[in-house]
């Protein structure tokens, strides 16, 4: 951070700014993904746009200002592209012209003249008019966060319903930017047509020029919903077979990169694709486990959340989401190693309200614990009772985790105290499975079983218990 643009570090909080610092732009170190090695540099700005970085400061500190813009600068560099450059400026709120202010527009523009950029990416969502306002003054490609995100969904979804879910929330942001984003549409390439050499900004979900007719568009979304709609129907249909079995069902949540995946396949062996990257898990993933207890439970991955997620994103992936919303326990996963992992509780626990989410009970895990200090970890444990902090990569702390989810899950209702004969191993089984066993003893009549079983299990027990 330039001392040179007038910033006190004293004063973090917006209403203590005077007007030089209120007027500046102010660059954020450290964001530069620029290469040294000049073969490798000269492939990347073949194959990638080079972007600056802007963001407009409203509320909160300034570590919060530059924390937003370095996780756009990941978002950015996920998307494919070379970060060159990025700055903030204080507001009371955006300028609802061009952002960030005619005169701060054109000193971004020498700032994009003197990078060589091709593109700048705004940190918040703009309105039409903006993206074009703003497009006008600086000369290149605007793209804001909500389409940045939108971009890095359409490379990595891969089932049926990802993709459709994907090109819905792609479609209901540009229907009505089809007028006002000017030129930067008109150079869209469209679906995924413009593969991994298009660049941020160019996997959209079909045709969306200028002249495109907002009819057919509105035709394909009407498809799409249709076809969201029956990949809910079969996604209900197997929640409820998982449900007629009695097993409870566990939702991994959290930011993304948190370590979700790392975990599901700690816990049950899944085999889960695991990149150090934004968003590297769309489709959920659902595998079975066992509990300390002895009862088996389905564990569902999710995709990762992040600040300020799109909230057309946040609709069309309600089919996504159903698998947190009808969880017995979320399992909520947070980077302790990161810089503000309060920050990152706070935007997860937004989306899960968001999504109806809020009541469903709630175990708060510190992944990555082996990657910070003692101090720091029991710290954050304090501040969130009933936490656990966990190692998915070394598998420290994971029994810890799993009595806690045991616990926390919803008890069988019917206490039974039976012997079952051993033809019907089948039931004790099923009692091992999709039970609580409190106690198991073997004699020459059959099985004695102690356990907290549903209604239904306990009448087929009782039925061929002996007497």
């Amino acid at each position: 951070m330039s001392d040179g643009l007038g910033f006190d570090p004293a004063r973090t909080n917006v209403g203590d700014l005077d007007l030089a610092d209120r007027q500046a732009l102010r660059r954020v170190a450290g964001l530069s993904t620029e290469l040294t090695d000049v073969t490798e540099v000269e492939y990347r700005q073949v194959r990638l746009e080079q972007v600056v970085l802007v963001g407009v400061w409203t509320t909160g500190t300034v570590d919060q200002a530059e924390r937003s813009l370095t996780e756009l600068a990941r978002l950015a560099e996920t998307a494919g592209a070379l970060v060159l450059d990025g700055v903030i400026q204080r507001r009371d709120r955006p300028d609802p012209a061009t952002y960030i202010g005619s005169g701060k527009a054109r000193e971004l523009r020498e700032i994009v003249v003197a990078s060589g950029a091709d593109t700048v990416i705004c940190d918040g969502e703009l309105s039409p008019g903006q993206l074009r306002h703003l497009e006008d003054v600086v000369q290149v490609k605007v793209v804001d966060r909500t389409w940045l995100i939108l971009d890095i969904f359409a490379q990595h979804a891969r089932s049926r319903a990802g993709k459709a879910q994907v090109a819905l929330a792609q479609m209901e942001y540009l229907l009505p930017r089809l007028r006002g984003w000017g030129e930067s549409l008109s150079r869209q390439a469209g679906g995924r047509a413009g593969g991994a050499a298009g660049g941020v900004g160019t996997r959209g979900p079909g045709e969306t020029k200028i002249e495109t007719d907002r009819r057919r568009i509105r035709s394909q979304m009407t498809r799409l919903r249709r076809d969201l709609a029956d990949f809910d129907r079969i996604g209900r249909t197997q929640r409820r077979a998982r449900r007629r079995s009695h097993t409870p069902a566990v939702a991994l949540a959290g930011y993304t990169n948190a370590g979700k995946s790392s975990l599901l396949n700690r816990i049950t062996g899944a085999g889960v694709l695991v990149e150090d990257a934004l968003f590297a898990t769309l489709d959920p993933t659902v595998r079975r486990a066992k509990m300390p207890s002895g009862r088996e439970i389905t564990l569902a991955d999710t995709v990762g959340f992040v600040r300020h997620l799109p909230h057309n994103l946040v609709e069309a992936f309600r089919t996504t989401l159903a698998e947190v919303c009808e969880a017995d326990v979320i399992v909520h996963v947070v980077d302790a190693s990161d810089a503000a992992p309060r920050e990152q509780i706070a935007a997860v626990r937004d989306v899960l309200a968001q999504i109806g989410a809020r009541d469903v009970r709630e175990i708060i895990v510190f992944n990555k614990s082996d990657a910070v200090d003692e101090l720091t970890l029991t710290g954050l444990l304090q501040r969130e009772p009933g936490s656990v902090a966990v190692s998915a990569a070394t598998g420290e702390g994971i029994a810890g985790l799993l009595n806690a989810i045991d616990q926390a899950l919803p008890h069988p209702s019917e206490e039974v105290d039976l012997v079952i004969p051993y033809a019907r191993g089948d039931l004790i089984a099923r009692v091992h499975r999709d039970g609580e066993l409190l106690d198991e003893q073997h004699s020459e009549q059959g099985t004695r079983l102690k356990a907290r079983v549903e209604p239904g299990l306990a009448a087929e027990l009782a039925a061929v218990a002996v007497r």
